[in-house]
């Protein structure tokens, strides 16, 4: 049965104040402009949504929990309260991310990822953040785990995944083995990006050429930029063809550091990300990332040291927080989380935008861009009070 809506539709470039939208069967079959003489009558029965908008349902391509479970719990019921949570919060789809650990605990949570029923956001594939990473840029992973590139390894990672998944790694291109990685990595379709790394801007440049095309979590566990040596920083934001993430929490970068990413590397090439740990969806209190214990407080995810650990930001508040301390529009902002990870990982035929023939994965947004409802593949999988 064909459902209609009539409302505001955050499109990838403008916003429709008179849209008029139906799907069918999971996709999309109509997207009007009621102001264009072309479109039909408003159908009778059609959903009338006055105060707020219809937007695309957002994608979190690094986000490690949430609902109060890790991924590395290697636990079916983990994923499921992972899934319900950011669900909630408007997230349709996700990468699964793993931390530094030992190789069976990757691989455990990989496979509980892909046994887990199907129940909130859709994990669409795997993001492995670690082991190839470098000490001085640790962060909140675990140095003991840390290793040089392992093509053996990688392989033995992709072979528990699915022909559908998306695969995503985050290493230091400096490190031992790393370029051969990155070549292997993107022969069989992976997304190579630089995290955790110490990299100096020719060193980046160089992995570029061998593949890598994107950086995580932007300035945070980088090499900074300097007026002589531009590093991880310098390069992600300027060398050709690479897309960056940003935790936009507040917290993780400045909301000046925000513009200068976005003015120089443009926003098509720019997505936000939760990093999510355990305690997002779940107030101040204390938990745990992988191995250490994190105090989260205010709405800052920190281990005892003081350093950062993940965030408890999600999606909805991302994109609200890009609109409300960097300026941006509307769409660009909702493309930042919708349309740009749909793209990284080849799946902007079926999601990321409101058009005919994508996957009825829609959200519903009160004014203050609240989620209201989430829609997957035309099913109500969350409706707020």
């Amino acid at each position: 049965m064909k459902r209609w809506f009539k409302a505001p539709l955050i499109l990838p470039d403008r916003v429709v104040e008179e849209g008029l939208l139906a799907y069918e069967d999971g996709r999309i079959t109509d997207v009007w402009d009621l102001a264009d003489p072309a479109a039909p009558p408003v159908p009778a029965g059609a959903e009338v949504v006055e105060r707020g908008y219809l937007a695309p349902g957002y994608l979190d391509i690094h986000v490690h929990g949430g609902g109060g479970a890790d991924f590395m719990d290697a636990d079916p019921e983990a994923v499921v309260a992972i899934t319900t949570t950011h669900v909630r919060h408007g997230t349709v789809g996700l990468l699964a991310t793993t931390l530094t650990a030992p190789e069976e605990e990757i691989i455990r949570a990989i496979r509980a990822a892909r046994k887990a029923p199907r129940r909130g956001a859709r994990v669409l594939g795997f993001h492995v953040e670690g082991p190839f990473i470098n000490v001085k840029h640790k962060g909140a992973q675990n140095p003991e785990y840390v290793r040089p590139a392992s093509i053996e390894e990688i392989d033995r990672w992709m072979a528990e995944g699915g022909p559908g998944d998306r695969w995503h790694v985050t290493l230091a291109p400096e490190t031992e083995g790393a370029l051969e990685a990155i070549r292997h990595l993107v022969s069989r379709g992976a997304t190579v990006s630089a995290g955790h790394t110490d990299a100096t801007y020719e060193q980046l440049r160089a992995a570029a050429e061998a593949g890598l095309s994107h950086a995580t979590h932007l300035y945070n566990g980088m090499r900074g930029l300097h007026h002589r040596e531009p590093g991880t920083v310098g390069g992600a934001i300027t060398l050709p063809g690479m897309t960056v993430e940003l935790i936009a929490d507040g917290v993780h970068v400045h909301p000046a550091s925000m513009q200068v990413a976005i003015r120089t590397r443009g926003p098509a090439h720019v997505l936000l990300v939760t990093d999510a740990m355990m305690a997002a969806g779940m107030g101040d209190g204390e938990f745990k990332l992988g191995e250490f214990p994190v105090i989260v407080k205010g709405g800052e995810a920190r281990l005892h040291g003081g350093s950062l650990a993940g965030s408890v930001l999600t999606m909805d508040r991302a994109v609200q927080n890009i609109v409300r301390l960097v300026g941006l529009d509307l769409p660009t902002a909702v493309a930042m989380a919708s349309l740009n990870p749909a793209r990284l990982m080849g799946l902007a035929e079926r999601k990321g935008s409101l058009a005919v023939g994508k996957d009825a994965d829609l959200l519903i947004l009160d004014e203050d861009l609240n989620v209201k409802t989430t829609i997957i593949g035309g099913e109500v999988v969350y409706e707020g009070r």
